[in-house]
């Protein structure tokens, strides 16, 4: 699905003003899109003030923290590995940039192209490069990704941190430290809300291609299966190219439109937001109207605020995973190794509630 202009925009902003400046190739790259269109947008940026422009280069109008002058030695330096569309972790890298500034440490960014198995050869690098620590995201679309890279991970030498993704139990990375938001809690919040406003058929729509999208179809199963007031609830794909692991249910597989008649729903969740304002889109097409006949909440809060209506939203705490992470790190660092045991942080999300619910017609 072609994204809105202004999320785009919005992703635009937030890769530069978590960078300070960008290249405008490098966010073209980034978000899969054309040279042309983002020196569009970038334009209009421009015109509103949101930025400025330079020779190929752009650079935010809010101020910014300069980087320490002069040459920086490889022990200077901490590598984070995060995929190359990143703005779910983008407030997660200005958080751990703060951390990592303050202490005198250079946060060397590497973005991960969308292939199996792209982590490796970065992390690698930065290891040559002299790189003192890793805060690392792995795309892991599918369980099988995650698998061809536990035996590399588990050698890793240096003090490593996973941000929001949990190894399965017993595997090699599970040994590693990792701060995540936890997102069983995160759907606790959607579904106690909209069961508060009298909603009772509940269609849960998510990603299935992140270990985001798999833990939040485990927590909407177990909630709505156990909650004594919903009285029937569905799960579909929030998008049909989200389904890495298919093939699915027909049903589950249905644009969502229809799997809300078919349920007889007056609510949906919808995993992430570009989805969530897109499916808004489409029920207003088809004379559904948000939220007099269908209540929506967006998972993730990147850019739900920008829809119409704005959409209530669940937002993870990602600048404090970012931050929460850096610090780890930095205690690892000034640490002598296994002296602590290894530790699994989990931030509890809040529910953000704007235009996008009320209460059940009829």
């Amino acid at each position: 699905m072609r994204e809105p202009v202004e999320v785009r925009r919005q992703r635009i902003l937030a890769a530069v003003r978590a960078r300070g400046a960008a290249r405008v190739r490098d966010l073209a790259e980034e978000l899969q899109v054309s040279v042309v269109t983002v020196r569009r947008d970038v334009e209009a940026l421009t015109r509103e003030g949101r930025l400025r422009r330079g020779h190929g280069v752009v650079r935010s109008t809010l101020p910014a923290e300069e980087p320490p002058a002069g040459p920086v030695a490889g022990g200077d330096r901490v590598a984070v590995v995060v995929p190359v569309r990143h703005a779910y972790l983008t407030e997660a890298l200005h958080g751990a940039r703060t951390v990592l500034e303050e202490a005198g440490l250079r946060l060397a960014l590497h973005l991960a192209p969308q292939v199996a198995g792209a982590e490796r050869p970065l992390v690698e690098r930065a290891l040559a490069d002299g790189a003192r620590g890793l805060l690392l995201a792995p795309r892991w679309r599918a369980r099988a990704d995650e698998e061809a890279d536990h035996a590399w991970l588990a050698a890793v030498d240096v003090p490593t941190v996973l941000m929001e993704r949990r190894p399965w139990r017993g595997s090699a990375p599970y040994a590693l430290d990792s701060v995540c938001s936890d997102h069983w809690y995160g759907a606790h919040l959607a579904v106690r809300h909209l069961v508060g406003l009298g909603h009772r058929r509940i269609v849960f729509a998510t990603r299935h291609d992140s270990p985001t999208a798999r833990s939040l179809r485990a927590a909407f199963t177990d909630i709505a299966g156990a909650h004594p007031l919903v009285e029937r609830w569905a799960w579909a794909l929030s998008a049909p190219e989200a389904g890495a692991d298919g093939p699915y249910p027909a049903r589950e597989t249905a644009g969502l439109p229809a799997v809300l008649r078919e349920v007889g729903a007056t609510a949906v969740v919808l995993h992430g937001d570009v989805d969530a304002l897109v499916i808004v889109q489409q029920l207003a097409e088809e004379g559904v109207r948000v939220p007099a006949d269908c209540s929506v909440v967006a998972y993730d809060d990147v850019v739900a605020g920008l829809g119409t209506p704005p959409l209530t939203a669940v937002a993870p705490p990602k600048a404090e995973v970012g931050r929460v992470a850096a610090e780890l790190l930095l205690r690892r660092l000034a640490e002598p190794p296994g002296s602590r045991p290894v530790r699994r942080v989990e931030l509890l999300p809040k529910l953000i509630v704007r235009g996008s619910t009320d209460r059940p017609t009829g």
